[in-house]
């Protein structure tokens, strides 16, 4: 049985990668996940391995030509229980060159650049169906992380409601660390012998943000706060802010003073934010709800501590008005230092690029330059989470000073 060898997924962001090296030849034996083409992407060079066991029966790809993910770069001929065992039975399916004896028509050359990967398969113009073009087994390159998942395992997967993450913990037998069928059906018995409770409809969303959340590069950058202003500009206020406003509102002048640092990446484009609406993180049963301030940079602090207060009870008692979190704010504050945490690395929403954590104020001593002495603060850590496509770390290092900066002026917020 033939099947393609397939240009693989390098990155999220390659869409395509230049062949420098073939590693075999024609009529070659190869071993499965055998690196066989070397390509090279903007970013460094890697390798395309084989699915399984097999002989190489024709090469398509040239040396210094770019082509496209799921282009064919070439064909393998397998053992039919080799590809059946491996789910790849349908991936031999609709072979070029027994499509090419029946048209007449001449080999058509891999496809180069970046072609579309949709097609309309519809004729009403009205209602276009598009079904992808890039079909079979998707070769994966030979780096940590890469992952192939067959169509006949995605599809129990689909039935059972399950999707990539839940693989996590399965060790596959496939070639090259490949989770089989097999190896799935065996970890779902294994759990029939384990306690089993149902996860609420809470904690389910919040895995879902978070999974969507982890497919960006994300990185955290901390510094230290001292709080004292803070405190006693607090203790004079009736009713008092709590420190998450204080940082809500620092974060937003931050934020109004260089928009595009919460902007969003599409494409190679940055789309700015139209207002600074900031969340903050509110703990509930089994789960966490981010309500939302709208325009908080126009808004001065004394202003916001009513509409926070009752953003929290209704969120405690998970009675969040619909104009309270659509749309989401543009980035989020979470005060983990009322659990007494001191240092963390918050993951920020799938719709956010940023999340400024505050942490556990403790006493320490501070170097008093005009006494030649050693005094007691009250200091924070707080740490800024954020998409690393959008930001580096200097530009969040500078966004999180800034916000340190505006909380040592607390009659300005």
């Amino acid at each position: 049985m033939r099947i393609p060898i397939l240009m693989p997924q390098l990155g999220e962001s390659i869409a395509e990668a230049t062949v420098k090296a073939l590693n075999v030849q024609v009529g070659e034996s190869v071993a499965a996940d055998q690196e066989i083409i070397e390509v090279e992407t903007e970013k460094a060079v890697m390798g395309v391995t084989t699915p399984c066991v097999g002989s190489v029966v024709e090469i398509a790809a040239e040396i210094d030509v770019s082509y496209p993910v799921g282009a064919t770069l070439g064909y393998l001929d397998v053992d039919g229980e080799e590809a059946e065992r491996l789910g790849l039975a349908d991936a031999g399916a609709g072979e070029p060159s027994a499509r090419r004896e029946d048209s007449g028509d001449e080999a058509a050359p891999p496809a180069k650049r970046k072609p579309s990967a949709l097609q309309s398969t519809s004729e009403d113009p009205d209602h276009p169906e598009v079904t992808p073009t890039i079909k079979g087994l998707p070769v994966p390159a030979k780096a940590r992380g890469a992952s192939y998942i067959s169509p006949r395992l995605r599809a129990r997967m689909q039935e059972l409601g399950l999707n990539a993450a839940d693989l996590a913990g399965i060790a596959g037998s496939g070639a090259g660390g490949r989770v089989t069928v097999e190896d799935f059906e065996a970890f779902m018995a294994d759990l029939d012998s384990k306690r089993l409770t149902a996860a609420s409809s809470m904690r389910v969303a919040v895995a879902d943000s978070m999974r969507r959340s982890w497919a960006r590069p994300l990185a955290t950058v901390g510094a230290p706060v001292a709080l004292d202003r803070l405190l006693a500009h607090r203790k004079g206020c009736s009713p008092r802010p709590g420190p998450t406003l204080y940082a809500v509102r620092a974060l937003a002048l931050a934020l109004a003073e260089n928009t595009a640092t919460a902007g969003r990446l599409v494409g190679n484009q940055i789309v700015h934010p139209s207002a600074i609406d900031i969340g903050f993180a509110v703990e509930v049963e089994d789960g966490v709800l981010v309500p939302v301030i709208r325009d908080v940079d126009q808004k001065p602090l004394a202003d916001l501590v009513q509409q926070y207060n009752s953003l929290v009870e209704a969120a405690s008692k998970r009675r969040l008005p619909a104009e309270a979190t659509t749309p989401p704010g543009i980035a989020t504050v979470t005060n983990f230092g009322t659990f007494g945490i001191v240092w963390a690395t918050p993951i920020p929403l799938p719709e956010q690029n940023l999340v400024l954590g505050l942490g556990h104020g403790r006493a320490r001593p501070q170097w008093d330059a005009d006494t030649d002495t050693w005094i007691p603060v009250v200091e924070a850590e707080m740490t800024l989470s954020f998409d690393h496509r959008i930001l580096d770390g200097g530009g969040a290092g500078r966004l999180l000073h800034r916000v340190a900066q505006l909380l040592q002026t607390p009659d300005d917020l």
